[in-house]
């Protein structure tokens, strides 16, 4: 029999679930092309959601269900609030591009998203391998499916053949390393994972061997090199509104679950994975600022941009234990937490004056549609200039002050090698800055292409510049969102 405390632990999810079966349903009726009833019905499920999250994880209480199979603890609580509000607003600033390209036609966007929302969630709260893979597996099959939404495009359709093949190899990888624990400790649970770990009666060797596999499967659902290749193709030729579900709020599962499996369950071979992530974070930070000089596509410039910041988080986590100390764990965790919400916060701003400059039959993809885009709009041109300049690491901007406090994190070691890759990393940003401040230069000093305004419904507008705001000031003012990932991190390691 199911107790209360499990029910408790899972509302949320059970409450989106039957939500999101109930707005399939209301689908089957007539509406009109952009499908208003369905939209409203989802924005309000997700509030309501949101806010149940918020309140459950500012209350600091940790509750387990199903048998220890889910977690429900604060960290789980704040990420699944910021992965809801982050797909409510894709939400809100991908409607009116998928509706002029005939994506809205049986409403699959949004009840494909509350799937996609649902494997987050069941991702961030798991504490078994199995449901960890259940969840994952439930938001890759939504992805791939809206990654096709739009049937009659071939590179749409190009791009989600691309993401099913190497995604399901990269599941093979996860799954193949969680069945090589499950040999070397005999159990699914990650607490009891890491108490066999713990012991020292576990072959060294096994684990290793399945460590490599699983590090290969979260590398490749945070988009690091060299397990990349999809990011690229896959941005660019997905329809942006589907580009930003997929590069938005799933970074934030991704990285839970990175926490949940390596800090959680295997932090006695920290030694082990650190070194892993190290060179991943290394060959990310020089293969994707690099990469990205090149490219003429802003959507592709933006996936390399991807790569190169995942590898900023992946500083976070590696430079958590050293030489065996945890002195310093909750600090550098955190900081990697923070970098997360405060790249996925700039990146919806960024996706979203992608796809409102977007107009029927016309994306606005390439840097040299943004010419003159000041003369244009000034507000967009100036929310669009304040999250390349966060994504260069410029004060007072947020990403300046993610980047210093992971680099903080990894200067607090005291070791020459951390120093170095500091050094390294700092320099990398230097060379991220350049086709960051390229696009800023073609939207304030290149001619125009075109005299015509642009036009945005008052709920883009409103969304669009209070995240362009929050951009700002979430830099001039990071204590509350860094205190609230410090506290979030230390409640996990506490339980």
């Amino acid at each position: 029999m199911i107790d209360q405390i499990s029910w408790i632990a899972i509302f949320p999810e059970a409450l989106l679930l039957a939500m999101a079966c109930a707005i399939a349903l209301l689908d089957l009726r007539p509406q009109g092309p952009l499908r208003g009833y369905t939209y409203a019905l989802t924005l309000i499920t997700l509030g309501a959601v949101a806010l149940i999250e918020g309140f459950f994880a500012s209350t600091g209480l940790t509750l387990y269900g199903f048998g220890n199979m889910v977690v429900a603890d604060t960290m789980a609580g704040w990420l699944k609030c910021f992965a809801t509000i982050a797909v409510m607003v894709t939400l809100v600033y991908g409607r009116p591009y998928a509706g002029a390209r005939d994506m809205l036609r049986g409403g699959e966007l949004f009840t494909l998203s509350m799937f996609a929302l649902l494997g987050m969630f069941i991702m961030i709260s798991g504490n078994n391998f199995l449901i960890i893979y259940m969840g994952l597996e439930l938001l890759t099959l939504s992805s791939y499916a809206l990654v096709a939404l739009r049937r009659d495009h071939a590179q749409a359709v190009e791009a989600a053949m691309k993401y099913f093949v190497l995604g399901a190899m990269a599941s093979g990888f996860l799954l193949y390393g969680m069945s090589m624990l499950y040999g070397a400790t005999g159990s699914l649970d990650i607490n009891e994972v890491f108490s066999a770990i713990s012991t020292g009666h576990v072959r060294h060797q096994v684990l290793v061997f399945g460590l490599v596999f699983i590090v290969a499967g979260l590398a490749f659902k945070l988009g690091v090199v060299p397990f990349h290749m999809w990011i690229p193709d896959v941005y660019q030729g997905a329809p942006t509104a589907v580009t930003l579900m997929i590069g938005g709020a799933p970074k934030l599962a991704a990285f839970a679950i990175t926490m949940r499996l390596l800090v959680e369950g295997m932090l006695p071979l920290a030694i082990d994975w650190q070194q892993m992530l190290m060179l991943l974070s290394v060959a990310s930070l020089f293969i994707g600022n690099f990469a990205a000089i090149a490219q003429t596509n802003v959507k592709r410039m933006l996936a390399f941009s991807t790569i190169a910041q995942m590898g900023f988080v992946l500083i976070g986590i590696f430079s958590g234990v050293i030489n065996g100390n945890t002195v310093s764990t909750a600090n550098a965790y955190s900081s990697a937490m923070f970098y997360v919400l405060s790249y996925v916060l700039t990146t919806l701003a960024a996706f979203g004056v992608i796809m409102l400059l977007s107009r029927e039959g016309f994306e606005s993809e390439e840097i040299a549609d943004f010419a003159g885009l000041n003369q244009r709009s000034p507000l967009y041109a100036g929310v669009m200039a304040a999250c390349m300049f966060s994504m260069a690491g410029i004060p007072p901007l947020v990403g300046f002050y993610a980047k210093l406090s992971v680099l903080q994190a990894l200067i607090a070691s005291g070791q020459a090698m951390h120093i170095g890759l500091a050094v390294f990393a700092v320099l990398m940003s230097l060379v991220g800055a350049f086709y960051y401040l390229r696009l800023v230069k073609v939207m304030y000093f290149d001619a125009p292409i075109t005299a015509s305004e642009v036009v945005a419904g008052a709920d883009v507008c409103m969304v669009l510049a209070l995240n362009g705001a929050l951009v700002l000031l979430l830099g001039i003012f990071p204590a509350g969102l860094m205190a609230l990932s410090a506290q979030s991190v230390l409640q996990m390691l506490g339980t």
